[in-house]
């Protein structure tokens, strides 16, 4: 029912209801002359009397009945009170931003997080669509009616809209749009879903990107072990050199070992952003130190350098993940020992007010300070030939710097191009461990 009819219906109530009070107001008057100064025949007035009676309870039941009615409405109110605050409650308990619009963009209804989005704390209502949201297309910046994307037969769902603010500030959105129809088929408005996809796509972006960058770094060692491997093969078919032989298959495992490498960094990286091997548990330092020592130091005489373990005092327990404190030192150790042609790496160890300072100092080639900026870069290789002479991933830093932040902590560099570098960071001790 329209509320046109229902309005038209209470009005003949009421009016029904005045009338039968006035003509209860004029009845009990007359039929109080009659009775008692009138002279009217007595079956006339027992007539008279019943219709009276008939009219009073008439009257009264009209009575009860808007009074039930008004009660009815009241309870009615009060549930439809109550079950908008049940909406509204849900609407704004919803992370992303939702909206219901009339069929020309006036807003009617939305949400805490719809505000968030826009950042504002002013209400909306009454306002339209194209007036609140500054949209434009991703692809190429054409401004973007959120009116015009609308359609009114099924649903309809974008991601590439971006909403630009004041300051000039903007993220990506990602927006759902749902057609509301009567019974009738005819469309009363729609529901606007929309969310902050920024970080998504931007994360989709990224591993587009990285991909793409692994596919490309990957060919040239994958092309250069096939080539070696045929070459071998066409070596033996001839009967080559044993030495001739020796150098193709040299070639082929650097590359292999490269391979390996990139494999072994790209699984470091995969298990930090994952969390695996995260939880912090009490690391013996000095054990750490030894350990470390004599794993690297057979690799340090074969290029003829010093591994130094400079340790001050005891240290005790730092309490970390084991597994990431241990990538980033080898990391660095190993990067000391290959960028290293003469002199010593020493990995220097000490307790500082706040905690346990790590540095790994080298006498090696040194990095220039344009390339410092980019070192923690993915793929990133400096163009000085030295670092071009040996083989690399270009991801070992990367990761370190992804390990550095899963634990906390900042990556110092000093370095001189022909003076050597020195990598350091800092762990908080246990509270035990620092007594």
């Amino acid at each position: 029912m329209s509320k046109h009819r229902k309005l038209r219906k209470s009005v003949s109530k009421r009016t029904v209801e005045a009338l039968v009070w006035i003509a209860i107001a004029l009845l009990i008057p007359l039929t109080l002359y009659l009775v008692f100064m009138s002279a009217i025949n007595t079956l006339i007035l027992l007539v008279w009397l019943g219709l009276a009676l008939v009219a009073m309870s008439y009257a009264l039941l009209v009575q009860l009945s808007s009074h039930h009615t008004v009660k009815e409405l009241e309870r009615a109110r009060e549930h439809h009170a109550a079950d908008r605050g049940q909406l509204v409650t849900i609407i704004n308990s919803m992370s992303v931003g939702m909206m219901s619009v009339s069929a020309n963009g006036v807003i009617r209804l939305y949400n805490a997080a719809l505000l968030a989005l826009i950042d504002t704390n002013e209400s909306i209502t009454g306002k339209n669509v194209s007036d609140i949201f500054h949209t434009f297309s991703s692809v190429d910046g054409t401004p973007v009616d959120l009116m015009s994307i609308v359609q009114t037969t099924y649903m309809t769902r974008r991601e590439d809209i971006v909403l630009k603010y004041d300051d000039n500030d903007e993220i990506r959105l990602g927006i759902t749009i749902n057609p509301i129809r009567e019974s009738r088929g005819v469309v009363k408005g729609y529901i606007f879903i929309v969310e902050d996809i920024t970080k998504q796509k931007s994360l989709e972006e990224e591993r587009d990107e990285f991909i793409s960058v692994i596919s490309h770094e990957l060919r040239t060692p994958i092309t250069i072990v096939e080539g070696s491997i045929s070459n071998a093969q066409l070596l033996l078919e001839r009967k080559a050199e044993p030495a001739v032989l020796k150098k193709t298959f040299d070639d082929a495992h650097e590359q292999i070992v490269f391979l390996a490498n990139m494999v072994n960094d790209l699984g470091t990286l995969s298990r930090a952003e994952r969390g695996v091997g995260d939880t912090p548990e009490p690391i013996d330092i000095d054990a750490l130190a030894t350990e470390l020592h004599s794993k690297y130091s057979p690799r340090a005489r074969e290029r003829k350098l010093h591994f130094n373990l400079d340790i001050v005092g005891r240290i005790g327990t730092v309490h970390s993940s084991r597994l990431y404190l241990e990538e980033m030192l080898q990391n660095f150790i190993t990067n000391s020992i290959k960028y290293t042609p003469k002199g010593s790496v020493t990995l220097h160890i000490r307790k500082t007010g706040a905690g346990v300072l790590f540095a790994v100092k080298d006498t090696g080639i040194g990095i220039s300070k344009t390339d410092q900026k980019r070192i923690f870069e993915k793929f990133y290789r400096s163009e000085d030939y030295r670092t071009r002479e040996t083989s690399g991933t270009g991801l070992g830093l990367y990761v370190v710097q992804k390990l550095a932040h899963k634990l906390g902590v900042t990556i110092d560099i000093t370095s001189r191009l022909n003076h050597g570098s020195t990598f350091s960071f800092a762990l908080p001790l246990e509270p035990r461990a620092r007594r």
